[in-house]
């Protein structure tokens, strides 16, 4: 014997007993005045977000440093302090070629992932549990450049900005090496130290 599925809409009953709907409609959020008009308009908008973000990584990674115990991870952190002052050079360049005056503007993602990293090292002793907190933290901050360096290339590909786009290149490559030595210095026993 078949049976009929019902395709009636769920409802739900109010205190009035009128009948509403149970699927939510959300509304579209409109736009500030000033938003993104076009790729270009966005690309510029991405441009000023990670040149805050390098800028205040310039800031931060000495206070990861000088909280590291391990060798190998102050010395990662290091070489990539003097990359990321390279980065925030690439992306003034980059501004230059596109004719316009770098300028900053806040990246409330890496903000939280600083804020994220400091509290870290507030919540654990110094030694191999600090170190492994450290390089977490890390590593989300180089997950989120790769996606944004890699997502800023695509732009410039398709918006025929060449010189952004080698610089955009470069550093994304810069941002997957110190990713992919952040994990072996985790997995050269530091982990099974913080154990």
């Amino acid at each position: 014997m078949e049976t009929k599925k019902s395709t009636r809409k769920r409802t739900t009953t109010t205190s009035s007993n009128s009948k509403v709907s149970s699927k939510k409609v959300t509304p579209k959020t409109p736009a500030k005045k000033d938003a993104a008009k076009d790729l270009k308009d966005l690309f510029e908008d991405s441009l000023k977000d990670i040149y805050w973000a390098e800028k205040a990584l310039v800031k931060a990674l000495p206070v990861m440093m000088k909280n590291a115990t391990d060798k190998k991870l102050k010395d990662a952190i290091e070489k990539h302090l003097e990359e990321t002052k390279g980065h925030v050079q690439r992306l003034e360049d980059c501004f230059k070629a596109i004719g316009k005056k770098p300028q900053a503007k806040k990246c409330d993602a890496m903000q939280g992932l600083l804020d994220e990293g400091k509290s870290i090292i507030k919540e654990t002793k110094a030694g191999s549990v600090r170190d492994a907190g450290i390089i977490a933290a890390s590593q989300k901050v180089e997950h989120y450049e790769i996606a944004t360096y890699g997502t800023l290339a695509a732009f410039a590909k398709v918006l025929k900005e060449k010189q952004c786009l080698k610089n955009f290149l470069d550093t994304l490559s810069e941002e997957k090496k110190c990713d992919s030595l952040l994990t072996k210095v985790a997995d050269t026993t530091l982990n099974s130290k913080a154990k």
